[in-house]
């Protein structure tokens, strides 16, 4: 990637944002909403990106602390760790990544603690000067630290939280005045889950809901010019059915929401418009909970556009004998607010303590830059069921 030195890092950051992580797709539309570090809103794992980056209802694993602290109480093994990593816009550019290792530890039969890294990886940029000659290069890199705790309450329902530490460092010195942005969060985050029956057959059925990245602005150059994390409500529900006693099904979905401020806009008016601008300023120096509350009431296009703000995630996920899984989903987001459609498959191996999970991203169109996207992940759930296979339990754990 080339930048041009002299280009101040205001410009630059949304460029990175735009250009490299989820809001690639996004076109230059004033309806969409940017944030910074928007790689804390890829699921890091490849079951749930291959259930349409569904998550926050699915039966806990090791990665149940990034989508919903709240299953944590439930985990059935005493340890679980899971690495994943993906090659990111690989039809962009060929030294994008993101890497994630996250693990547990249960502490009697009803809470758990856990642990996350998530490693970004944006590749190598080439810094030009005014005149276009070579002037330094510098990898940028964002990385979060999270530390989780969740407790189940009673045998159906379990809440959790986690708090988490972010570094972005987009630019390095190569431009005057900016600096590496830091902020801390938290997640909050609850559970539901119970075995019904209806009619003849036996399920069981799950929701949960997840409020994640309430924290502060991250600014890289002056303090006014902070921007919003990708605050994100997500609530969703799972309902898996065994067919008999080796065939099972899964089906969830998710809704998630941004709860940052929609940039106003005036129908054919340019982006610079004063109006435009000083209504802008103001929504940039809103607080964080001023923002968050204003984000589901204050698009410019009324509910319509309020509704255009939720992204669908649903996916199917089918177990054979606990042990090979095959994985089917789709991620809708509303062209107006970034277009990112696509369809993900996805297949599962669990045999004793070890997994493995693939995901594979087919976009809505050839030149969409997630085309390609894989992911892969590593599970390991020790002192789990060492006499035979393993999967991920969709079962309450008795008390």
């Amino acid at each position: 990637m080339l930048f041009s030195k002299p280009t101040a890092s205001r410009y630059l950051l949304p460029a990175l944002l735009l250009g490299c992580v989820t809001a690639a797709h996004a076109q230059q539309d004033p309806n969409t909403i940017t944030t910074a570090v928007p790689f804390l809103t890829i699921s890091p794992d490849s079951r749930s990106a291959a259930l349409g980056d569904a998550g926050v209802a699915l039966s806990p694993d090791a990665n149940a602390s990034y989508h919903n602290a709240g299953k944590l109480g439930f985990e059935t093994n005493p340890y679980g760790l899971s690495a994943s990593y993906s090659p990111w816009l690989r039809n962009v550019t060929d030294d994008m990544s993101i890497s994630s290792i996250s693990g547990y530890k249960k502490f009697g039969q009803r809470a758990a603690l856990a642990a996350a890294i998530t490693y970004f990886d944006l590749g190598q940029i080439d810094f030009r000067s005014a005149t276009n000659q070579p002037d330094g290069t510098f990898n940028p890199k964002e990385y979060s630290i999270s530390v989780s705790y969740g407790q189940q309450l009673s045998q159906y329902f379990g809440l959790g939280a986690t708090a988490r530490y972010i570094r972005s460092n987009l630019t390095g010195s190569q431009i005057q005045d900016s600096r590496p942005g830091n902020a801390a969060a938290v997640d909050l985050g609850a559970y539901y889950t119970r075995d019904v029956t209806i009619g003849p057959s036996d399920y069981n059925l799950s929701f949960g809901a997840a409020v994640s990245n309430i924290g502060n602005k991250i600014n890289y150059t002056k303090a006014d010019q902070a921007d919003f994390l990708p605050t994100n409500l997500k609530i969703g529900t799972a309902i898996t059915r065994e067919l008999d006693a080796y065939n099972k099904i899964t089906l969830t979905v998710d809704a998630n929401k941004l709860l940052v401020p929609t940039p106003y806009y005036i129908d054919g008016a340019a982006p610079n418009d004063p109006a435009v601008v000083a209504r802008n300023q103001e929504i940039a120096n809103k607080g964080i909970v001023s923002g968050m509350l204003s984000s589901f009431s204050d698009a410019p296009g009324g509910f319509k556009e309020e509704m255009r703000e939720i992204n669908l995630s649903a996916g199917a996920e089918y177990w054979y004998n606990d042990l090979l899984a095959a994985r089917v989903g789709y991620f809708y987001e509303n062209p107006k607010k970034g277009d990112r459609q696509y369809l993900c498959l996805g297949l599962g191996l669990r045999y004793q303590v070890f997994g493995a999970d693939a995901a594979y991203l087919v976009p809505n169109s050839k030149a969409n830059p997630l085309a390609n996207t894989i992911r892969v992940s590593l599970h390991f759930n020790f002192n789990g069921n060492q006499g035979g296979s393993a999967a991920p339990s969709e079962d309450t754990p008795s008390n």
